[in-house]
Protein backbone atom coordinates (compact mmCIF):
# COMPACT_ATOMS: atom_id res chain seq x y z
CA UNK A 1 0.00 0.00 0.00
CA UNK A 2 1.08 3.56 -0.99
CA UNK A 3 2.26 6.18 1.93
CA UNK A 4 -0.60 8.22 2.56
CA UNK A 5 -1.02 11.58 0.71
CA UNK A 6 -2.14 13.20 3.31
CA UNK A 7 -2.56 12.91 7.23
CA UNK A 8 -4.66 14.79 9.63
CA UNK A 9 -3.75 14.31 12.92
CA UNK A 10 -5.55 15.28 16.06
CA UNK A 11 -6.94 17.93 14.56
CA UNK A 12 -8.78 20.40 16.67
CA UNK A 13 -10.38 23.82 15.68
CA UNK A 14 -11.90 26.49 18.10
CA UNK A 15 -13.51 29.61 16.90
CA UNK A 16 -13.70 32.46 20.29
CA UNK A 17 -17.60 34.16 19.49
CA UNK A 18 -18.98 36.80 21.71
CA UNK A 19 -22.57 35.86 23.40
CA UNK A 20 -24.47 38.39 23.01
CA UNK A 21 -23.50 42.12 22.35
CA UNK A 22 -23.11 42.52 25.78
CA UNK A 23 -21.90 38.95 26.95
CA UNK A 24 -18.97 37.06 27.61
CA UNK A 25 -16.86 35.25 25.35
CA UNK A 26 -16.96 31.67 24.21
CA UNK A 27 -15.65 28.74 22.68
CA UNK A 28 -17.42 27.48 19.74
CA UNK A 29 -15.49 23.85 18.76
CA UNK A 30 -15.99 23.19 14.99
CA UNK A 31 -13.43 19.85 14.91
CA UNK A 32 -12.02 17.81 17.76
CA UNK A 33 -10.35 15.25 17.03
CA UNK A 34 -10.17 14.65 13.43
CA UNK A 35 -7.72 12.33 12.43
CA UNK A 36 -7.90 10.43 9.24
CA UNK A 37 -5.27 9.52 6.25
CA UNK A 38 -6.10 9.78 2.16
CA UNK A 39 -4.02 8.17 -0.06
CA UNK A 40 -4.01 8.75 -4.15
CA UNK A 41 -5.94 7.48 -5.85
CA UNK A 42 -8.49 6.98 -4.03
CA UNK A 43 -11.74 9.22 -2.59
CA UNK A 44 -13.00 10.12 0.74
CA UNK A 45 -16.95 11.39 1.33
CA UNK A 46 -17.32 13.44 4.49
CA UNK A 47 -20.62 13.15 5.21
CA UNK A 48 -23.08 14.47 8.21
CA UNK A 49 -25.84 17.32 8.75
CA UNK A 50 -25.38 20.90 8.20
CA UNK A 51 -23.27 22.13 11.24
CA UNK A 52 -21.06 18.92 11.27
CA UNK A 53 -17.89 20.95 10.52
CA UNK A 54 -17.75 18.69 6.94
CA UNK A 55 -16.85 22.52 5.34
CA UNK A 56 -14.86 23.49 7.97
CA UNK A 57 -12.80 20.87 7.70
CA UNK A 58 -11.80 21.11 4.05
CA UNK A 59 -10.74 24.68 4.58
CA UNK A 60 -8.44 23.60 7.27
CA UNK A 61 -7.00 20.96 5.11
CA UNK A 62 -6.52 23.81 2.01
CA UNK A 63 -4.58 26.61 4.31
CA UNK A 64 -7.82 28.60 4.68
CA UNK A 65 -7.89 28.38 8.38
CA UNK A 66 -5.15 27.73 10.92
CA UNK A 67 -6.10 24.48 13.37
CA UNK A 68 -6.21 25.40 16.81
CA UNK A 69 -4.39 22.08 17.30
CA UNK A 70 -3.36 19.16 15.79
CA UNK A 71 -1.38 18.97 12.21
CA UNK A 72 -1.78 18.24 8.82
CA UNK A 73 0.87 16.39 7.06
CA UNK A 74 1.33 16.68 3.17
CA UNK A 75 3.22 13.74 1.81
CA UNK A 76 4.86 13.60 5.34
CA UNK A 77 5.59 16.92 6.07
CA UNK A 78 3.87 19.43 8.29
CA UNK A 79 2.12 22.05 6.50
CA UNK A 80 2.00 24.20 9.86
CA UNK A 81 5.92 24.65 9.02
CA UNK A 82 5.67 25.72 5.77
CA UNK A 83 7.45 28.94 4.28
CA UNK A 84 5.09 30.92 1.79
CA UNK A 85 7.13 29.69 -1.04
CA UNK A 86 6.10 26.14 0.06
CA UNK A 87 2.73 27.23 0.80
CA UNK A 88 2.06 28.99 -2.48
CA UNK A 89 3.59 26.08 -4.35
CA UNK A 90 1.53 23.49 -1.99
CA UNK A 91 -1.63 25.25 -3.16
CA UNK A 92 -0.82 24.41 -6.62
CA UNK A 93 -1.54 20.62 -5.87
CA UNK A 94 -4.61 20.86 -3.96
CA UNK A 95 -7.78 22.78 -5.72
CA UNK A 96 -11.04 23.11 -4.51
CA UNK A 97 -14.38 23.44 -6.52
CA UNK A 98 -17.28 25.21 -4.63
CA UNK A 99 -21.15 24.47 -4.51
CA UNK A 100 -22.67 27.19 -6.11
CA UNK A 101 -20.68 27.06 -9.75
CA UNK A 102 -22.42 30.55 -10.71
CA UNK A 103 -21.12 32.13 -7.31
CA UNK A 104 -17.37 31.17 -7.34
CA UNK A 105 -17.16 32.32 -11.01
CA UNK A 106 -16.15 35.96 -11.77
CA UNK A 107 -19.07 37.17 -13.69
CA UNK A 108 -16.69 39.86 -15.42
CA UNK A 109 -14.57 37.35 -17.03
CA UNK A 110 -15.47 35.08 -19.93
CA UNK A 111 -14.78 31.42 -19.39
CA UNK A 112 -11.17 31.09 -21.06
CA UNK A 113 -10.09 33.89 -18.67
CA UNK A 114 -11.62 32.32 -15.73
CA UNK A 115 -9.95 28.90 -17.06
CA UNK A 116 -6.28 30.61 -17.64
CA UNK A 117 -6.55 32.70 -14.43
CA UNK A 118 -4.47 29.55 -11.86
CA UNK A 119 -1.79 29.52 -14.80
CA UNK A 120 -1.45 33.27 -14.86
CA UNK A 121 -0.91 33.43 -11.15
CA UNK A 122 1.30 29.99 -10.90
CA UNK A 123 2.75 29.37 -14.67
CA UNK A 124 3.20 33.59 -15.23
CA UNK A 125 5.92 32.13 -17.69
CA UNK A 126 4.01 30.29 -19.81
CA UNK A 127 3.30 32.33 -23.41
CA UNK A 128 -0.82 33.44 -24.44
CA UNK A 129 -0.45 30.56 -26.70
CA UNK A 130 0.67 28.23 -24.55
CA UNK A 131 -2.33 28.98 -22.00
CA UNK A 132 -4.75 29.06 -24.96
CA UNK A 133 -3.98 25.29 -25.50
CA UNK A 134 -3.78 24.12 -21.97
CA UNK A 135 -7.44 25.89 -22.02
CA UNK A 136 -8.74 24.25 -24.72
CA UNK A 137 -7.18 21.26 -23.75
CA UNK A 138 -9.38 21.91 -20.26
CA UNK A 139 -12.30 22.33 -22.38
CA UNK A 140 -12.30 19.00 -23.56
CA UNK A 141 -11.24 17.26 -20.83
CA UNK A 142 -14.70 18.19 -19.04
CA UNK A 143 -16.66 17.94 -22.13
CA UNK A 144 -17.12 21.54 -22.80
CA UNK A 145 -16.90 22.70 -26.45
CA UNK A 146 -14.21 25.61 -27.35
CA UNK A 147 -17.33 27.96 -28.63
CA UNK A 148 -17.62 28.37 -25.23
CA UNK A 149 -14.46 29.97 -23.97
CA UNK A 150 -15.68 33.20 -25.04
CA UNK A 151 -18.90 33.53 -22.74
CA UNK A 152 -19.55 34.75 -19.56
CA UNK A 153 -20.91 32.74 -16.57
CA UNK A 154 -24.86 34.13 -17.19
CA UNK A 155 -24.18 32.49 -20.42
CA UNK A 156 -23.93 28.92 -19.32
CA UNK A 157 -26.14 26.81 -17.23
CA UNK A 158 -25.58 25.32 -13.98
CA UNK A 159 -23.78 22.26 -15.02
CA UNK A 160 -21.94 24.04 -17.77
CA UNK A 161 -20.80 26.21 -14.73
CA UNK A 162 -19.92 23.51 -12.66
CA UNK A 163 -17.63 21.90 -15.49
CA UNK A 164 -16.28 25.51 -15.94
CA UNK A 165 -15.28 25.41 -12.22
CA UNK A 166 -13.58 21.07 -12.84
CA UNK A 167 -11.92 22.87 -15.64
CA UNK A 168 -10.16 25.51 -13.24
CA UNK A 169 -9.27 23.64 -10.59
CA UNK A 170 -7.91 20.84 -12.42
CA UNK A 171 -5.43 22.96 -15.08
CA UNK A 172 -2.89 23.14 -13.04
CA UNK A 173 -2.98 19.06 -12.37
CA UNK A 174 -3.58 19.14 -8.96
CA UNK A 175 -2.98 16.03 -6.59
CA UNK A 176 -5.79 16.58 -4.29
CA UNK A 177 -9.36 17.91 -5.40
CA UNK A 178 -11.43 19.15 -2.84
CA UNK A 179 -15.52 18.72 -3.56
CA UNK A 180 -17.28 20.70 -1.26
CA UNK A 181 -21.19 20.21 -1.95
CA UNK A 182 -20.36 20.52 -5.46
CA UNK A 183 -23.42 18.53 -7.14
CA UNK A 184 -26.23 19.86 -4.66
CA UNK A 185 -27.05 22.99 -6.75
CA UNK A 186 -27.35 20.71 -9.78
CA UNK A 187 -30.48 18.75 -11.36
CA UNK A 188 -30.39 14.72 -11.04
CA UNK A 189 -29.09 14.31 -14.32
CA UNK A 190 -26.74 16.98 -14.75
CA UNK A 191 -25.45 15.39 -10.98
CA UNK A 192 -24.33 12.34 -12.37
CA UNK A 193 -23.10 13.80 -15.66
CA UNK A 194 -20.71 15.59 -12.89
CA UNK A 195 -20.09 12.69 -10.70
CA UNK A 196 -19.02 10.64 -13.92
CA UNK A 197 -16.43 13.05 -15.08
CA UNK A 198 -14.82 12.93 -11.13
CA UNK A 199 -14.97 9.32 -11.76
CA UNK A 200 -12.68 9.53 -15.15
CA UNK A 201 -10.69 12.49 -13.81
CA UNK A 202 -9.91 10.02 -10.82
CA UNK A 203 -9.22 6.98 -13.39
CA UNK A 204 -7.02 8.96 -15.66
CA UNK A 205 -5.12 11.29 -13.80
CA UNK A 206 -4.56 9.26 -10.17
CA UNK A 207 -6.58 11.98 -8.56
CA UNK A 208 -7.19 12.12 -4.90
CA UNK A 209 -10.51 13.19 -4.21
CA UNK A 210 -11.77 14.70 -0.82
CA UNK A 211 -16.21 14.90 -1.62
CA UNK A 212 -17.87 16.97 1.03
CA UNK A 213 -21.96 15.76 0.53
CA UNK A 214 -25.14 15.81 2.34
CA UNK A 215 -26.37 13.06 -0.24
CA UNK A 216 -25.66 9.83 0.65
CA UNK A 217 -26.73 8.31 -2.47
CA UNK A 218 -23.89 10.26 -4.57
CA UNK A 219 -21.17 9.69 -1.88
CA UNK A 220 -21.83 5.92 -2.22
CA UNK A 221 -21.43 5.89 -6.23
CA UNK A 222 -18.75 8.12 -5.66
CA UNK A 223 -16.65 7.44 -2.82
CA UNK A 224 -14.17 4.24 -1.51
CA UNK A 225 -14.18 5.17 2.05
CA UNK A 226 -16.74 7.13 4.10
CA UNK A 227 -16.12 9.68 7.05
CA UNK A 228 -19.09 10.61 9.00
CA UNK A 229 -18.94 13.65 11.54
CA UNK A 230 -21.51 14.87 13.52
CA UNK A 231 -20.93 18.25 15.93
CA UNK A 232 -17.63 18.64 14.78
CA UNK A 233 -17.03 14.36 16.00
CA UNK A 234 -16.08 11.61 14.00
CA UNK A 235 -18.28 8.94 14.42
CA UNK A 236 -17.33 6.31 11.82
CA UNK A 237 -14.86 5.86 8.81
CA UNK A 238 -15.43 2.72 6.72
CA UNK A 239 -15.15 1.38 3.49
CA UNK A 240 -18.10 3.00 1.75
CA UNK A 241 -19.74 -0.65 0.74
CA UNK A 242 -19.31 -2.05 4.62
CA UNK A 243 -20.90 1.34 5.91
CA UNK A 244 -24.11 0.90 3.48
CA UNK A 245 -24.58 -2.71 4.03
CA UNK A 246 -23.86 -2.70 7.71
CA UNK A 247 -23.33 0.61 9.61
CA UNK A 248 -21.90 0.44 13.08
CA UNK A 249 -23.50 4.06 14.68
CA UNK A 250 -26.52 4.85 15.18
CA UNK A 251 -26.02 8.19 13.40
CA UNK A 252 -24.06 6.58 10.09
CA UNK A 253 -27.99 4.15 10.27
CA UNK A 254 -30.23 6.82 10.49
CA UNK A 255 -28.46 9.21 7.93
CA UNK A 256 -28.58 6.06 5.52
CA UNK A 257 -32.35 5.31 6.45
CA UNK A 258 -33.41 8.88 5.03
CA UNK A 259 -31.97 8.69 1.70
CA UNK A 260 -35.26 8.16 -0.37
CA UNK A 261 -36.01 5.07 -2.08
CA UNK A 262 -38.53 5.03 -5.07
CA UNK A 263 -40.40 2.18 -3.33
CA UNK A 264 -43.70 3.10 -1.43
CA UNK A 265 -43.97 0.01 0.26
CA UNK A 266 -40.77 0.32 2.01
CA UNK A 267 -39.84 3.87 2.31
CA UNK A 268 -42.46 5.10 4.85
CA UNK A 269 -41.05 2.26 7.33
CA UNK A 270 -37.84 3.62 6.59
CA UNK A 271 -38.75 7.50 7.22
CA UNK A 272 -40.17 6.44 10.45
CA UNK A 273 -36.07 5.60 11.81
CA UNK A 274 -34.99 9.21 10.80
CA UNK A 275 -33.41 11.07 13.47
CA UNK A 276 -35.43 13.44 15.50
CA UNK A 277 -34.52 16.77 16.37
CA UNK A 278 -32.31 19.48 15.47
CA UNK A 279 -28.10 18.84 16.46
CA UNK A 280 -27.74 20.83 19.47
CA UNK A 281 -25.50 24.11 19.72
CA UNK A 282 -21.65 24.01 19.81
CA UNK A 283 -21.13 26.43 21.79
CA UNK A 284 -23.23 24.14 24.43
CA UNK A 285 -22.30 20.51 22.97
CA UNK A 286 -23.63 17.54 24.95
CA UNK A 287 -21.15 16.16 27.53
CA UNK A 288 -20.62 12.10 26.98
CA UNK A 289 -21.66 11.20 23.56
CA UNK A 290 -22.62 14.36 21.96
CA UNK A 291 -25.34 12.44 19.73
CA UNK A 292 -26.74 10.94 22.75
CA UNK A 293 -29.58 13.79 22.94
CA UNK A 294 -30.69 12.31 19.83
CA UNK A 295 -30.14 8.67 20.01
CA UNK A 296 -32.53 5.96 20.35
CA UNK A 297 -29.91 3.80 22.06
CA UNK A 298 -28.64 5.80 24.49
CA UNK A 299 -27.71 4.63 28.14
CA UNK A 300 -26.30 6.30 30.98
CA UNK A 301 -22.62 5.59 29.96
CA UNK A 302 -23.41 7.57 26.60
CA UNK A 303 -24.47 10.90 28.65
CA UNK A 304 -21.24 10.94 31.12
CA UNK A 305 -18.29 9.20 29.12
CA UNK A 306 -17.18 10.04 25.65
CA UNK A 307 -17.22 6.86 23.49
CA UNK A 308 -13.59 6.13 22.47
CA UNK A 309 -12.39 5.84 18.56
CA UNK A 310 -12.06 2.08 18.15
CA UNK A 311 -11.41 -0.18 15.46
CA UNK A 312 -13.71 -2.33 14.11
CA UNK A 313 -11.72 -4.20 11.73
CA UNK A 314 -11.40 -4.34 7.85
CA UNK A 315 -10.31 -0.62 7.64
CA UNK A 316 -13.85 0.17 9.99
CA UNK A 317 -13.44 2.72 12.82
CA UNK A 318 -16.10 3.92 15.44
CA UNK A 319 -17.37 5.64 18.31
CA UNK A 320 -19.78 4.47 19.82
CA UNK A 321 -20.54 2.74 23.44
CA UNK A 322 -23.00 0.01 21.86
CA UNK A 323 -21.75 -0.55 18.38
CA UNK A 324 -20.74 -4.17 19.22
CA UNK A 325 -24.72 -4.69 20.21
CA UNK A 326 -26.06 -2.70 17.53
CA UNK A 327 -23.91 -3.64 15.05
CA UNK A 328 -27.09 -5.33 12.67
CA UNK A 329 -27.73 -4.05 9.20
CA UNK A 330 -30.23 -1.81 8.43
CA UNK A 331 -33.99 -3.19 7.65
Amino acid sequence: MSDPMLRVVDLRLVFPVRRGAWGGRAALVALAGIDFELRAPEALGIVGESGSGKSTLARAILQLIRPSQGRILWEGEDTGNFTRAARRELHEKLQIVFQNPLASLDPRMTVEEIIAEPLRVHRADRTQTGRARAVAAGLARVGLGQELASRYPHELSGGQCQRVAIARAMILAPRLLVCDEAVSALDVSIQAQIIDLLLALKAEQGLALLFISHNLAVVRKLCDRVLVLYLGRMMELAPAAALYAAPLHPYTRGLIEAILIPDPQLQPARLAHVIPGEPPSALTPPQGCVFHTRCAHAIAICRSKVPPWESAGHGRHVACHRWRELAVAPA
